[in-house]
């Protein structure tokens, strides 16, 4: 029966959040058992997770795949077995802690179990240059509870340093747990559509909107854009602000576009993500990136890094920092298989294999370079084709032309004969497809790499 499990997992991985597949359905055991189907989890709090929130899902994804509605049966590894429907014992206060680190709900406790590694980044390694010291500023603020204000936005460019401010202010708040309580929920503008979903399909929303609503102190939100069109679940968002406004609780929100930017998205929930303060993070300057090449080779990896391969790391990638951190792993990683001396020469051959770029490219030489990757005429990126393979050429243009260039998403629309919503739903496309790791996403990656910038 092993093999029904697996088409169980496959139909369950197109319709969860990547996400939430990964966390919390792939660490999963199963066999049958007389009708029923036993899922083992690893411990008490996945098992007491996925009891209480994945059921339902997981019940329909096997209805589906065997014919039948199996019992489903989930227990923790060493533990008795216990129906789907039972109520999960109290988990504590460690468990809902590690919750709140996978990017779901916090602890009305103090969080001072919370497993550090969850938190991938902090404001120690976060390296401050002119282009991101007052957005570095306003986030430390939420931590020391000194702005004024009940909201924070953070926009920049993919790859700029939103996602390491955002959990720095998660992982401080954390490390200070034994001195003052404070209650956080921590996730993605899609995981909360993805949960919202689940709760309704399963029954709960009154307990979704309780969770989000009346349980929270600071909410941490990344990616609001992915909000464009879900009329739904921006009513839902709007209901949950004004409800922590009330409570005097704080919002931090993640976005690459400025709330003026953003269409279909409510005017109201619009005008509530612009009411806060916003801070926008701008592309490093050539001593910010030579500083966060040596600060990362020193902390991440003890080595010293000599001047002139620094300065060329820093001089050929500029506008995104994971590219540039990118590089310097597989040089480091390179130079320790080979047993052998960081140089120059080793740095320019793994430079060779990230986009390099010699100076911004403007919008011709980005409609040039795509062009030759898709193998299409420059008229058909404006023209009015649905055509899969122009789609993607479009919207990589649009991500291109983001990234590089100081073009407006009315100036880049402009040059396709498209309105500005096109252009931010094409880039979020885009965004998405490489997060989620899909086939297209790959190609949007391999794209990318091999544009001549």
């Amino acid at each position: 029966m092993k093999h029904g499990w697996e088409h169980i997992l496959e139909i369950l991985e197109k319709r969860l959040n990547p996400g939430l597949f990964k966390v919390w359905i792939k660490p999963l055991n199963a066999e049958f058992k007389g009708g029923d189907l036993v899922l083992t989890a690893p411990n008490d709090f996945v098992a007491s997770w996925v009891r209480d929130r994945l059921v339902g899902m997981i019940r329909e994804a096997a209805s589906q795949a065997l014919g039948v509605s199996p019992e489903i049966v989930v227990r923790a590894a060493s533990a008795k077995p216990a129906l789907a429907g039972a109520k999960p014992a109290l988990v504590t206060s460690a468990m809902r802690t590690m919750d709140v680190a996978c990017g779901r709900s916090a602890s009305s406790e103090p969080a001072t179990a919370a497993p550090s590694y969850q938190w991938r980044f902090s404001f120690d390694d976060f390296v401050v240059g002119p282009n991101n010291a007052l957005a570095h500023a306003a986030s430390q603020s939420v931590c020391r509870q000194s702005l004024s204000t009940d909201q924070l936005f953070l926009c920049s460019a993919p790859g700029l340093g939103k996602t390491h401010l955002l959990q720095a202010i998660g992982k401080q708040l954390f490390q200070e747990a034994n001195v003052r309580r404070v209650r956080l929920r921590y996730l993605t503008a899609e995981e909360f559509a993805t949960r919202m979903v689940m709760a309704l399909r399963m029954n709960e929303i009154d307990r979704f909107k309780s969770e989000f609503r009346e349980n929270v102190d600071l909410l941490l939100m990344e990616d609001i854009h992915f909000l464009q069109g879900k009329e739904k679940i921006q009513d839902e968002l709007l209901a949950t602000l004004k409800a922590l406004q009330e409570r005097g609780s704080k919002v931090v929100f993640t976005s690459s576009f400025l709330p003026k930017e953003l269409s279909g998205v409510d005017s109201h929930l619009a005008s509530r993500f612009g009411s806060g303060f916003l801070t926008v993070i701008e592309r490093p300057d050539f001593e910010t990136r030579m500083r966060i090449v040596e600060q990362k080779a020193r902390s991440l990896y003890q080595v010293h890094l000599p001047e002139d391969v620094s300065s060329v790391l820093a001089e050929r990638i500029r506008s995104d920092i994971r590219q540039l951190e990118s590089c310097l792993q597989n040089l480091i990683l390179k130079a320790r298989l080979m047993r052998e001396q960081i140089t120059m020469e080793m740095a320019l051959q793994v430079l060779s294999n990230y986009a390099q770029e010699q100076e911004s490219p403007d919008i011709g030489r980005i409609i040039d370079a795509v062009c030759r990757t898709f193998r299409l005429a420059p008229p058909e990126l404006a023209s009015k084709s649905r055509k899969q393979g122009v789609v993607m050429a479009r919207n990589t243009a649009f991500f291109l032309a983001r990234k590089y260039t100081d073009l407006s998403l009315n100036d880049i629309g402009r040059h396709f004969n498209r309105k500005h919503s096109t252009v931010l739903k094409g880039i979020t496309k885009v965004e998405r497809e490489i997060s989620r790791r899909t086939p297209h996403g790959r190609q949007f990656e391999r794209a990318l790499e091999v544009l001549d910038l």
